[in-house]
């Protein structure tokens, strides 16, 4: 279903700590909550959806871990300082970040999902360019590693939409900045 009024959700998971990942990108405490027959609502999300946004090192991350980009049926925008063009689907985008919200906001089309990573997330976050937050919260304390959130964001209020709990012990809410 297309929109004028599409959002930018930010929908990534964390330890209760905040870490989205552990020390050397370890993402091995995502596992667990792993449970067969269980996705969290992201299938959902997912269909909800239908562009891409994230950063160069986690695009390159998950194709160095010898998967799969799983959204290649999206219109995904890799944000690189060094590389540009179109291959298939996938638009590395090297300007102004701002640009590019502004410009795919004004197309019609379903939501827009940023899936990371961290430094895009402090990005947008900085400059006030995500609508939605859904956090899913890992039942561990990591201590050390990549934090969700950095220094140097505006302080910004938000209203619960929903919040949910799952017999693995993960938290889930869902934000929207107000």
């Amino acid at each position: 279903m297309a929109s004028d009024n599409r959002k930018v959700i930010l929908y990534i998971s964390c330890s209760l700590d905040g870490y989205i990942s552990a020390e050397n990108d370890d993402l091995s405490f995502l596992s667990k909550v792993q449970k067969e027959g269980e996705d969290y609502g992201y299938s959902d999300f997912v269909e909800s959806i239908d562009a891409v946004i994230m950063g160069r090192k986690t695009f390159d991350w998950v194709i160095n871990q010898g998967y799969e980009y799983p959204h290649l049926d999206k219109e995904l925008y890799v944000v690189s300082r060094s590389k540009n063009g179109k291959e298939g689907n996938i638009n590395y985008y090297s300007g102004e970040l701002t640009d590019l919200i502004n410009t795919l906001k004004s197309k019609r089309g379903k939501n827009i999902y940023c899936d990371g990573g961290s430094e895009i997330v402090q990005l947008l976050l900085r400059n006030n360019l995500i609508d939605e937050l859904i956090l899913s919260i890992i039942p561990v304390m990591l201590g050390a590693g990549t934090p969700l959130f950095k220094e140097g964001r505006p302080e910004r209020d938000l209203s619960l939409i929903s919040s949910k709990s799952f017999d693995t012990g993960l938290t889930q809410l869902h934000y929207q900045f107000t």
